[in-house]
């Protein structure tokens, strides 16, 4: 293959790849731009097996700004990413999300509440009452409030991933089938990528995209984060007793969660210490049996009677140090970038963290200063405060 020359090499083509590629030739059509992707099927892509949900619930102001740009960029995808005319459809359900807490959680839910309304986030506060009357299937023992966001909601990953692809080729991107086994460094900086077909490609900017594989490029370059690759399962059942509306994804304190899927199913979930850390993709009804359909039977005792249909695992890439992502350029090697640690819930973040990722490789002023996410602050020892996430 020999040695091939660009401006910038995206390791990874999921939603964080696409979208800075995206972006950045969206800014600079004169750009030549790689995306390296080793599988193009997305058979094990966390953004093609995620719950597709899109939500203000954090605590951390920024997280929300990610979200709220999202938000808005969404309600016009397909004009966004129009090839030739023809608009990219992107289905886009806003079915709510509402977030439980108990008596423990409520001092900090009603901080991250007031930011949220601040903002100009379309969020309530809701007494159990009130929550009772809008969901009466739900047991709320132990709950004290809930905050509920009706314009969040999920999207189909793939339609997402697929727009955004097919726009870049459009714009010019260079697609690669293949796997980076180093990324080639000179004194301070990058210098490009080697292939595992031996060719490399030469470039000034390297991006990390590699979701849960980033744990097995950094280290070539001595980089070492506290990211985990962490095996996360879904499961779609089919209720006897079905709710007269779509239910939102409800979250619970303890982290289960479930919501109404498309087809009248029930998505259930629950992220437990136990999940298998490293790259498991076997799905297994035992958590099911055992774990969540009693829990569910507890907390909505309607849905007691179900047929588990399908279900499929994942991986998050687990931030153990702080939950957030490792997002912008890395302080010891001029030219590396990383879009790493998003803690599942990467997909949401993709279009702002893409037009941040390109407004710093193309050094000019970020329209959303997400300099906080900086990897700085790890090497440093400042970790961020997280409260909201699942």
């Amino acid at each position: 293959m020999g040695m091939q020359t660009y401006d910038v090499s995206i390791v990874g083509g999921g939603i964080m790849g696409m979208s800075t590629a995206y972006n950045l030739l969206h800014g600079d059509r004169r750009l030549k731009v790689v995306v390296v992707e080793k599988d193009p099927t997305y058979a094990q892509a966390s953004t093609t097996l995620s719950w597709g949900n899109v939500r203000i619930h954090f605590s951390l102001k920024e997280n929300v700004q990610i979200s709220l740009y999202a938000m808005n960029f969404l309600e016009n995808f397909g004009k966004h990413m129009q090839v030739d005319g023809e608009e990219t459809p992107l289905s886009w359900h806003r079915e709510g999300n509402l977030f439980l807490v108990g008596d423990k959680e409520l001092p900090v839910a009603r901080e991250a509440f007031k930011m949220q309304e601040s903002l100009g986030c379309e969020v309530e506060w809701l007494s159990v009452a009130e929550i009772k009357r809008r969901f009466p299937l739900y047991d709320l023992s132990g709950i004290a409030a809930g905050t509920y966001g009706r314009n969040e909601g999920y999207l189909d990953g793939n339609d997402l991933l697929q727009g955004y692809r097919r726009k870049a080729s459009s714009l010019g991107a260079t697609f690669i089938k293949d796997e980076v086994n180093e990324i080639l460094r000179g004194p301070g900086r990058v210098e490009g990528v080697r292939l595992a077909s031996a060719g490399e490609l030469k470039a000034g900017a390297v991006v990390n995209c590699s979701g849960a594989w980033a744990t097995k490029l950094l280290p070539m370059v001595g980089i070492k984060l506290p990211i985990e690759p962490t095996m996360r399962q879904v499961f779609a059942a089919d209720t006897a007793v079905k709710p007269e509306r779509p239910l939102p994804l409800t979250v619970f304190p303890n982290g289960f969660c479930f919501r109404s899927e498309i087809g009248r199913l029930l998505f259930v979930g629950k992220a437990m210490p136990t999940d298998a850390v490293g790259f498991d993709f076997v799905w297994d009804d035992k958590r099911f049996m055992e774990v969540l359909w009693p829990e569910l039977a507890e907390r909505v005792p309607a849905f007691d009677t179900l047929k588990l249909v399908r279900g499929w695992a994942g991986l998050y890439d687990i931030n153990t140090w702080d939950g957030n992502a490792f997002l912008g350029e890395w302080p010891e090697l001029k030219g590396l970038y990383l879009a790493n640690g998003f803690s599942g819930h990467g997909l949401q973040q993709g279009p702002a963290v893409g037009r941040y990722l390109s407004e710093l490789i193309r050094g000019i002023s970020p329209s959303l200063d997400l300099s906080i996410f900086s990897p700085k602050r790890f090497l440093e020892g400042n970790p961020l405060s997280e409260t909201g996430l699942v």
